[in-house]
């Protein structure tokens, strides 16, 4: 596929080996578009060969050009000036480091004020046009990197990535307590229980779960960890910690609150590692401590 410049352009020219091969094959085999999708552009008459429409069932020939064009989508979100802080763009695809203590997209206890809110200004601040797309999401006390997907291919593809599990998923978090092991694999299942339509738990009925964690450092009683994702299951790594007997610091659902340590749950998303979508580059982020916890680090080692 063409690393073509317009975010909602696809392009694909046909090679010399594959002359008679069908324009629906192009589409779901080179191009990686889902019948979902296809069909959606099919009606919207979107799909180009050499610049004219024909059926997808049609036998291409070599050096015919199979454009894809997907519609502008405009934002929904009410732009409102809070701060963005970009550590990646792309034509695919946005990344930012979400400060704490704030909501990801308006609900209706939160209508404003999130930081869907904030992407709609930076789209128009920059003269951008694209339905903002939310590939992961984060809990409103958790900071860390947030993807987001300028167009429908882009979502499509880093969400089959995710399904795949090809998105490396990377957290640092302070724990209460000192580990007993160095390294360990939580594999438990997290669901809801009736009595509560917020508060998760392992439960037999659950979803699989499976948390990786490895010690960075140890404070005596309290432990910095590092904790990659298998699967990403509502307040996931929240969950399987408690349940090992080490519940974040600062967390207010699943430990203590301690506001002379930290006023939220110590828990950051520090690295993402997944391909382009369009290019299958692969891309490696990452986003530093912030002020917080870096401050809760250095309070807990002056007690070492």
């Amino acid at each position: 596929m063409s690393n073509e410049t317009l975010p909602n352009t696809l392009i694909y020219e046909v090679k010399e080996e594959e002359a008679g091969i069908k324009l629906r094959e192009v589409l779901y085999d080179r191009m990686r578009l889902s019948g979902r999708l296809t069909r959606k552009l099919k009606r919207n008459k979107s799909i180009f060969v050499n610049n004219h429409r024909i059926s997808l069932g049609s036998n291409l020939r070599r050096g015919d050009v199979v454009r894809v064009v997907m519609a502008e989508e405009v934002n929904k979100f009410e732009p409102q000036d809070i701060p963005i802080s970009l550590v990646y763009e792309d034509m695919d695809i946005i990344i930012i480091n979400k400060q704490p203590n704030i909501v990801v997209h308006p609900t209706k206890g939160h209508a404003d004020n999130t930081i869907a809110n904030g992407l709609a200004n930076y789209i128009q601040r920059t003269g951008q046009s694209f339905k903002i797309r939310f590939i992961n999401r984060l809990d409103r006390d958790t900071s860390g990197l947030l993807m987001i997907a300028k167009n429908p291919f882009a979502q499509q593809e880093l969400s089959n990535q995710m399904q795949r599990n090809l998105v490396e998923k990377k957290y640092v978090a302070v724990v209460e307590g000192k580990l007993e092991k160095d390294r360990g694999t939580i594999d438990e299942p997290i669901g809801l229980t009736e009595a509560d339509p917020i508060h998760r738990m392992v439960i037999e009925e659950g979803q699989r779960s499976i948390t990786h964690y490895e010690l960075v450092e140890g404070y005596g009683d309290a432990s910095l960890v590092r904790l990659t994702l298998e699967t990403g299951r509502t307040h996931q790594i929240r969950v399987h910690m408690k349940h090992i007997g080490h519940s974040l610091i600062g967390d207010e659902l699943y430990g203590k609150v301690n506001k002379d340590l930290i006023n939220r749950q110590a828990l950051h998303a520090e690295t993402l590692k997944f391909l382009q979508p369009r290019t299958g580059e692969e891309i490696f982020i990452r986003a530093e401590l912030p002020e917080d916890i870096k401050n809760l680090i250095t309070k807990l080692s002056k007690k070492k």
